[in-house]
Order: structure tokens, then C-alpha cells, then sequence
């Protein structure tokens, strides 16, 4: 059997003073803003994956198959030619390649020193 012990637990009042204090809440900003930051950087690099796999995928078309490509702009779908739709995801990759260092210089600019 397993043997227990029951000892009493002393509750200690600890001043904290308001510099503390904000420091405390410093880190607890910058921690939460890390976290926001971490994930959106996540969620742009999904994004510039899946752009990447889509151009790579227009790229295995024959230059014969000139069909027309539905290329996604908010909520509606616009067909445009292989080359129409390989230079918007060209851009749409660059403008996401910029979010991301912006976002990383967020975070870099976050960090305590």
C-alpha cells in the first residue's frame, strides 16, 4: 500500500511591489504576443506551402492543355490563362514571403534584451 503524508501547508503573504508587478505583466504581454506572433507565422508559411504546391502543380501542365485556370480572389473563382495564373501566384508568394518577415521582425523585436 502506498503511505501518504499529510504535512500542513503554510500560506505566506508576499508583497509584490507595483514595479514588479509590472514587469510581471510585461512578460505576460510579450509572452501572449510571442504565442499571436508564432502562430500567424505558421499559418503564412501553410499558406506560401500551399501556393508553392499550386504552382508547381500549373507548372506539370502541358502547354497544350491552354485551359482555363480558376484562380481564387476573396470568395470568387476567375479562370485566367496558365501564364495570368502562375504571375498572381508569383506575387501572392512574394506578398506572403513579406508578411513573414515582418511578422518575424515583430517577434524578434519582441524578445526582452
Amino acid at each position: 500500500m502506498a503511505a501518504t503524508m499529510k504535512g500542513t501547508v503554510s500560506v505566506e503573504d508576499v508583497n509584490v511591489t507595483f514595479e514588479d508587478q509590472q514587469k510581471i505583466n510585461k512578460f505576460a504581454r510579450n509572452t501572449n504576443r510571442m504565442s499571436e506572433l508564432k502562430d500567424e507565422i505558421e499559418a503564412k508559411k501553410k499558406s506560401l506551402q500551399n501556393l508553392e504546391d499550386a504552382s508547381d502543380d500549373i507548372m506539370m501542365l502541358d502547354d497544350e492543355d491552354s485551359i482555363a485556370i480558376p484562380y481564387q480572389i476573396g470568395d470568387v473563382f476567375i479562370s485566367h490563362s496558365q501564364e495570368e495564373t502562375q504571375d498572381m501566384l508569383e506575387g501572392a508568394k512574394e506578398s506572403l514571403k513579406d508578411e513573414i518577415k515582418v511578422y518575424e521582425g515583430s517577434m524578434a523585436a519582441t524578445l526582452p534584451s
